[in-house]
């Protein structure tokens, strides 16, 4: 099926109309090491985004980053000779950048210069559910009664949580997160009906480089606002976020997405806000409450209730 293919050229592996199934034992396992990696990567975002901020001012940080990640994705459709979009795909891609690109990394990058990292990753954590119920909207599917009530435990859960750790009031750093969360799903809902009909990595690529005329003139602003202050840690923050996360880690994540499947892939998915808890530890020294590890295994039971519900 083209539409789960990564590859620029038919495709003699076979999936299933759901996405599940692959054609060989060996398929399935290169695949799920794919997803694996992504999940990997996408857990590193948040630690490395505050080495970066060591660094660089936020709107700089997130400037620089689009531009890099855009070179490289651009480097590679004009190595590969990929033939651009047809017009009607620009609008979804459009979005895709405003959320992928933009939004999440900007809203994101904003409430980690007062947020903790553990406490992010377990706001964050909502994405998945987020992303589902963008789709339901977006693809007209009518979800069951459990989707619907795993979907708002998990929220409630984020929400106390939330509530407890700022005292009962939001923050403007949770006004950052559930903002992010928003246009992220956005960004990823239309993603992936637009991964229906090119490799999603492709889509992520052009998504990229639409970015590029903005992020460009942005960067030489944000760095005459916000002088960087190069450091070990700065450059490594950046350099992952632009190339690891942005780019790689979402190319991985979509090979493994057309190997075995959206919905096996997404239960490896459940693993990323415990992951980012332990980068957050040691990488970045924080100490968590006990709340934080109790929370997101919270969202992760809710996530992996409303996976099976949804198939």
């Amino acid at each position: 099926m083209r539409a789960q293919s990564s590859a620029t050229a038919p495709t003699r592996i076979a999936v299933s109309p759901a996405g599940g199934t692959t054609g060989t034992t060996g398929t399935t396992a290169a695949g799920t090491l794919h997803a694996a990696l992504g999940v990997v990567a996408f857990s590193l975002t948040f630690p490395a985004t505050v080495w970066g901020l060591q660094g660089f001012g936020p709107w700089s940080l997130v400037a620089v980053r689009s531009v890099l990640a855009a070179l490289i994705a651009g480097g590679c459709l004009l190595a590969l000779r990929i033939p651009v979009p047809a017009r009607r795909h620009w609008p979804g891609l459009a979005v895709v950048a405003a959320g992928v690109v933009l939004g999440f990394p900007l809203l994101s990058t904003l409430a980690l210069e007062t947020s903790t990292t553990a406490h992010a990753a377990v706001v964050v954590g909502l994405l998945p559910l987020t992303t589902a119920l963008f789709s339901a909207l977006r693809m007209g599917t009518r979800p069951s009664r459990t989707f619907w009530a795993a979907a708002l435990a998990g929220a409630a859960a984020v929400a106390a949580f939330t509530a407890q750790q700022s005292g009962g009031a939001l923050t403007i750093a949770d006004l950052y997160l559930f903002g992010a969360l928003l246009v992220c799903a956005a960004g990823y809902t239309e993603g992936g009906r637009l991964a229906r009909v090119m490799p999603g990595w492709q889509v992520i690529g052009w998504a990229l480089v639409l970015c590029l005329p903005l992020a460009g003139p942005a960067a030489a602003v944000g760095l005459s606002y916000e002088p960087a202050h190069l450091t070990l840690h700065s450059v490594a923050g950046l350099l992952w976020v632009a190339a690891g996360s942005q780019f790689l880690g979402l190319l991985v994540w979509y090979r493994g997405m057309a190997a075995i499947g959206i919905p096996r892939a997404s239960q490896l998915q459940l693993a990323q806000p415990l992951l980012t808890l332990v980068w957050s530890v040691l990488l970045l020294g924080e100490h968590l409450t006990v709340a934080a590890p109790l929370t997101a295994v919270a969202v992760l039971v809710c996530i992996a209730v409303t996976q099976r519900a949804r198939g």
